[in-house]
């Protein structure tokens, strides 16, 4: 839908000589940021905001909304004691709340995280859904194509009783297909993420969704279903989860993917299983980049 202007989410370092910067890749070298063509205008504004603010901290990480035109602020690294007034101050200057994250090796926001000040989540529409974003845990940050690529999930599947969604993040696939079938099981390991997708829930009024935190590996403990939701990470699915998909034989399984090689692994190993690739489209969610997401069906041949 954008070429630019599409991101709501972005991380930036702080510049020794003040102002935000992008680390280049494989590097620690920064490069300083005065504005960003990728992001929407929401962050485009807190960037402007931010390269004033001489910020005692290491990262700083964004969140917005297209649906509220706001932004989350994630501060990472400094003393979460000395912030708490700058966050407060930052809340009035127009930003929907902070939170203060402890630098980790595992990654952003995988130490201790703690609310500072005003808002932790925002709402977002994507397509045919309005869900809640955090700065703390993923959401697609391209909504609008996201959108698109929801509608038309949506239409793909059959139906029936029992459905799975691994990888699960907030629940968006299961919280769209709950009125498909009579029971959806949503897989995540991220507490913030489930957090999100339990309210999201509860605010829509779906009673057939439930949350399960674990990891995607533990599927064979759940049971059988007749679809199974896929949205892995890069290194695509888990031998655990391909194992799992094999011996459990779902009718269908919708494998949404964000990288196309290891997409074609998993595919080609579920294709030599008995499964028959029933629909495959590529989306483009990152313009100006060699990533490509892929919506794809199988079905049990």
């Amino acid at each position: 839908p954008r070429a630019l202007g599409y991101r709501t989410a972005s991380q930036y370092a702080r510049h020794p000589l003040g102002g935000l910067a992008y680390r280049l890749p494989e590097s620690h070298a920064l490069v300083r940021v005065e504005e960003d063509p990728l992001v929407a205008e929401p962050l485009a504004w807190a960037l402007r905001v931010l390269s004033t603010w001489p910020l005692p901290v290491e990262e700083v990480a964004l969140r917005g909304s297209l649906l509220k035109g706001r932004v989350l602020l994630g501060l990472i690294g400094g003393s979460p004691e000395a912030l708490k007034r700058p966050a407060k101050a930052l809340v009035r200057e127009g930003f929907a709340g902070v939170v203060w994250a402890e630098p980790s090796e595992k990654g952003r926001f995988r130490g201790r995280v703690r609310p500072l000040y005003g808002e932790r989540t925002l709402l977002e529409r994507f397509g045919p859904l309005t869900a809640s974003v955090s700065v703390e845990s993923f959401s697609q940050v391209n909504p609008l194509a996201a959108g698109e690529l929801l509608e038309e999930a949506q239409g793909l599947v059959q139906g029936g009783g029992r459905a799975l969604e691994l990888y699960a993040g907030s629940g968006l696939l299961s919280l769209l297909l709950a009125p498909r079938y009579g029971e959806v099981v949503a897989v995540e390991i991220s507490k913030e993420a489930v957090r999100r997708g339990e309210a999201d829930r509860k605010r829509l009024g779906v009673e057939n969704v439930r949350f399960h935190r674990g990891d995607a590996k533990e599927a064979a403990q759940l049971g059988a279903f007749d679809l199974v939701v896929l949205d892995p990470p890069r290194s695509g699915l888990s031998p655990e989860v391909r194992r799992y998909l094999l011996e459990a034989r779902p009718r269908e399984v919708l494998y949404i993917a964000c990288d196309p090689a290891t997409w074609a692994r998993d595919v080609g190993e579920l294709s030599r299983g008995g499964y028959e690739l029933a629909f495959a489209r590529p989306y483009d969610f990152f313009p100006f980049t060699h990533h490509v997401e892929v919506l794809s069906l199988l079905r049990l041949g």
